[in-house]
């Protein structure tokens, strides 16, 4: 540290990116700023700055910003060729809607599925929303109950998706096979999510019915139907993703393979819907290059938390957390390594399961934490944010549900952040018990 600074002082970069985000700045800039503060606090020079942003090139963080780009192309062929609003149309006729219930249910269904597949939120619930809404209006369903539906079953689609970037970003921190990570951390908080979001959609649809409602205009059949081509880029979709899943399943593929997977499915797909090899070549580019902001920031994101990482910064937390580990053992650290994450790091889902697994690296080694309970950690540390206040997610998905209740929203947050850390706390005792 320059100057003879204390160690917390490295934590500077972290607090300037905390704060920027929660005014809403921009994240390439605020990562920007945070990165050249951190090499200003530890000393760095112009050439050195310059080596290291050329090594994060290769870095884990690049590697999944790339994922995110790859994705983004995938879902712009699927887009193109009609194959995701197939996948929402398979779902919503393979079940006759006959109740409300079953209404929420199909709903909740087709969400999680389509962002499972696509890994974006936002993305995927733009898709299937105007495909969701005259039929949900068809049975009664408020705009409220479907804003709800939208953010928790979509949600939910991120915690267990093989290649979205929360479960890929996880699996490599812990080096937990796609199985283990499932079994541990994915399946365990989906159910919490997902239950919470049936229950609280009902619950909505009770108290907002015959108070709002979608237009007149809204009630119509939904006029999309597949034809013979897209039937057929459908099924290639699902035989790709089946297969390569499978066979990296089977061979224990790690990260880097999701970009494999990534670029057959979208030329495949496309070759199959009607595209030629250039023009889907071309949709996953031009689609990747709506997310290229992404991968440009987790270029940066890498040096940012190295350079807070060469501060001493995490090693002097560490040494301040000692005395409530001494008293509460493993416990008390998996609770506030969790509640660090939940209401004290802002930013994207992947940029904070960085930020916790370093943060607390340290003394999860110390304290032999073994990998399946701490990547539970971290997934409701990146994940549950965006439930307990009005983020963009939070925000994006009432407007697409063309929902103006947002304490419906916050509701269904703030009942499945309880219960989620009720279980984290079971899990942690059951932990310590072994």
């Amino acid at each position: 540290m320059i100057f003879g600074l204390h160690p917390l002082f490295g934590f500077l970069p972290l607090l300037l990116y905390i704060v920027l985000m929660l005014m809403g700045k921009d994240m390439n800039v605020s990562v920007l700023l945070c990165v050249i503060l951190g090499a200003i606090l530890t000393g760095e020079t112009i050439t050195g700055f310059a080596d290291t942003l050329y090594a994060s090139l290769g870095s884990f963080c690049a590697l999944i910003g790339f994922i995110i780009v790859l994705g983004s192309g995938l879902a712009e062929v699927l887009s193109r060729t009609k194959v995701a609003h197939n996948l929402v149309y398979m779902v919503i006729n393979r079940f006759k809607l006959k109740s409300k219930k079953m209404a929420i249910l199909i709903s909740m269904v087709t969400s999680t599925l389509l962002v499972s597949l696509l890994g974006t939120l936002a993305g995927s619930n733009a898709i299937i929303a105007p495909i969701l809404i005259p039929i949900v209006a068809s049975v009664g369903l408020t705009p409220s109950t479907l804003g709800v539906i939208l953010h928790g079953a979509g949600a939910t689609g991120l915690y267990i998706g093989p290649f979205v970037p929360p479960v890929v970003t996880i699996m490599g921190l812990t080096g937990l096979s796609y199985g283990e990570y499932l079994m541990t951390a994915g399946i365990p908080l989906a159910v919490i999510v997902w239950g919470s979001t049936f229950f609280m959609a009902c619950r909505t649809q009770r108290k907002t019915e015959g108070k709002e409602a979608y237009d007149e205009s809204e009630n119509n059949d939904v006029s999309f139907t597949p034809d013979a081509r897209c039937n057929r880029a459908t099924l290639a979709f699902i035989l790709v993703m089946v297969v390569m899943l499978g066979y990296g399943l089977v061979v224990g593929a790690g990260a880097s393979y999701a970009i494999l997977v990534m670029m057959v499915a979208s030329i495949v797909v496309g070759l199959v819907g009607g595209l030629s090899f250039q023009d889907s070549l071309s949709a996953m580019i031009q689609g990747g290059a709506k997310m290229f902001w992404m991968f440009f920031m987790f270029v940066l994101f890498e040096p940012f938390l190295n350079y807070v990482s060469a501060s001493g910064a995490f090693d002097a937390v560490c040494e301040l957390m000692q005395p409530l580990i001494d008293v509460g053992g493993e416990v008390v650290f998996l609770m506030l390594s969790a509640a660090v994450g939940v209401f004290g790091i802002s930013g994207t889902g992947v940029a904070q399961a960085q930020i916790i697994h370093e943060l607390f690296l340290p003394m999860v080694q110390s304290l032999n934490i073994a990998m399946p309970i701490w990547a539970l950690v971290v997934l409701v540390g990146c994940q549950v944010t965006f439930f307990v206040t009005p983020t963009v997610d939070m925000v994006g998905q009432m407007g697409l549900a063309r929902s103006k209740n947002i304490k419906a929203m916050l509701a269904n947050g703030w009942v499945l952040t309880i219960i989620t850390f009720i279980y984290v706390l079971i899990r942690a005792i059951l932990y310590t018990m072994q």
